[in-house]
């Protein structure tokens, strides 16, 4: 079994890496290597053998790329790798030894190959090579690595909001049912003007509601005209039994919200509290600023026997995971029943408005 590459990341391809990078890398490595033999330009012929060596060196560099590339598709052993690289690039050394003796016989230094000298002053060429694979490797690694995080986390993203968006549509079945069902008993005991109401105002609200653009958070006013609309749907069942009190603190109407974060906690304060009343019920929203947060605080009177609301649901369960992804340890979310038989749900949120998200997001 071969062995791959190390890898930080798994299924990083070095070999998509663009190729401009590589030969950035080979004219810095060339460049480095001119500036080291300044000392020896005026010295008799040097100049020539090493613009003869540095034009050799560079144009060695485009076969190291594709080898070396190859290598990575062929997920070559790291130390087959490096074996055969070694390899290579003392050949390319070799032949620029070749090149130097074909320059000095051109020019009459000597008459004939000195093949007993091919071998030495490789140190320069060979290392200037080695060094160029390295570099070539390194480079890659970085890029392909940061390509491979940033795929993962638009991968991670798009799961994220794939599973809030199914949080969302799980409220939709529920909110349903329950709206139907009330609309079944009202229409079995004849109230026939309160279940067409109900039904208007449901239509309404499901309008409103598939009008969204998809967003995961709007501003509390689009928020608050989607509880109004659901308010409208409870009123027509319940009439006068159900007193609704609204408070709104100065500078809140433009922060950003959950969607339909009010609608489902409405719905269970009025279920579980206010319906099993035989009196009127007292539903309170308060919506304020706590310094960098906005607080969401919605009390409704109890059920006249005072019995205690179940606990869960569908409703409370969904807006607690949905929270929990949007703003992770930076949120609030708590549950009380009061001395007086009522019963309060608190959230708190990082206050962020709608202007200043909109800059952040151009």
């Amino acid at each position: 079994m071969r062995r791959t590459l190390p890898s930080a990341v798994p299924g990083i391809d070095l070999a998509a890496v663009p190729f401009t990078l590589p030969m950035l890398a080979a004219l810095g490595i060339s460049s480095c290597l001119a500036i080291l033999w300044l000392p020896e330009y005026g010295h008799g012929y040097s100049p020539a053998f090493r613009t003869l060596y540095f034009c050799a060196n560079l144009a060695w560099m485009v076969p190291l790329i594709l080898l070396q590339r190859r290598l990575w598709r062929r997920q070559t052993g790291w130390g087959a790798t490096c074996l055969i690289l070694l390899c290579v690039t003392y050949a390319m050394s070799l032949a620029n030894n070749v090149l130097g003796q074909e320059l000095a016989m051109h020019l009459g230094l000597i008459k004939a190959p000195e093949w007993h000298r091919i071998h030495r002053g490789l140190d320069g060429c060979w290392l200037a090579l080695i060094a160029f694979c390295a570099v070539h490797a390194v480079g890659a690694y970085y890029v392909a690595l940061n390509r491979s995080q940033l795929q993962l986390t638009t991968a991670l993203l798009a799961a994220r909001d794939a599973e809030l968006r199914a949080l969302r549509y799980q409220l939709h079945p529920h909110f349903l049912f329950n709206t139907l069902n009330t609309v079944s008993a009202l229409v079995v005991s004849q109230r026939d003007r309160e279940a067409t109401r109900m039904i208007s105002r449901l239509a309404e609200f499901l309008r409103a509601t598939l009008d969204q653009d998809g967003r995961h958070e709007h501003t509390l006013a689009d928020e608050l005209a989607l509880t109004d609309s659901y308010l409208d749907i409870e009123k027509a069942r319940l009439g006068e039994r159900l007193v609704v009190e609204t408070h709104i603190g100065p500078g809140v109407l433009n922060a950003m919200v959950p969607y339909l974060i009010l609608q489902p906690l409405i719905e269970n304060a009025i279920r579980h509290g206010i319906a099993r009343r035989q009196t009127a019920g007292r539903l309170a929203l308060q919506l304020a600023c706590e310094g960098e947060q906005l607080a969401i605080r919605i009390e409704n009177d109890g059920a006249a026997e005072g019995k205690a609301r179940e606990a869960g649901g569908i409703g409370l369960a969904n807006i607690a995971e949905r929270l929990a992804m949007l703003y992770p340890e930076r949120h609030e979310f708590t549950q009380q029943h009061n001395a007086d038989g009522s019963y309060a749900v608190r959230i708190t949120l990082p206050l962020r408005h709608a202007q200043a998200t909109g800059a952040a997001a151009a």
